[in-house]
């Protein structure tokens, strides 16, 4: 894991001061263009997927998309996007958390997940861990059983992991970095 570990750091570019001054931004567009960091992300994320028996993949605009999809199909289970409300057609879930100036909603299609589904929520960044917390109500209002959360990087001075435990209840967190 270490040698990945090094290829997927190598890969993310530190950008000062963005999206405001003190801010230090961690883009992994760099990493999405390598084919081989990229594949090997997608791999390790399938690997998580199989190994803690997901059905399907929750992916979380708009970034879990671009990594959830191919990682769905890398561990041969079913992708479902998590939007932000207004999105998506058709009968939908909701579900509202803090920001931390406010609020806002995401939502899921009603008929995506089943009673018979294991979930594994997979995005970018674990940054304070609201977005991932009501995309896990969300899941089990749909009748579903959380597998999990797997992410490519944890910003663990933003307190995420302890914001996120209580809503995991057992379930693995799983973080290939941890900056």
């Amino acid at each position: 894991m270490t040698d990945i570990r090094t290829l997927l750091l190598s890969r993310i570019r530190d950008v000062p001061d963005h999206p405001e001054p003190g801010v230090m931004f961690k883009d992994i567009t760099p990493l999405l263009a390598d084919p081989a960091a990229f594949s090997a992300l997608t791999e390790a994320l399938a690997e998580l997927t199989v190994r803690y028996g997901a059905t399907k993949i929750v992916g979380l605009e708009a970034r879990g998309f671009i990594l959830g999809a191919p990682v769905a199909v890398r561990a041969g289970v079913g992708f479902v996007p998590v939007r932000k409300a207004g999105k998506l057609p058709g009968a939908t879930l909701r579900q509202a958390y803090d920001l931390e100036y406010g609020t806002a909603e995401i939502e899921v299609h009603a008929e995506d997940l089943s009673a018979e589904d294991r979930v594994m929520v997979v995005d970018d960044v674990l940054a304070t861990g609201g977005t991932a917390e009501a995309s896990l109500r969300l899941i089990r209002r749909a009748g579903a059983e959380v597998a999990g959360v797997s992410v490519l990087m944890e910003l663990g001075f933003l307190g995420g992991r302890t914001r996120l435990a209580p809503a995991l209840d057992g379930a693995p967190l799983e973080a290939l970095l941890q900056v």
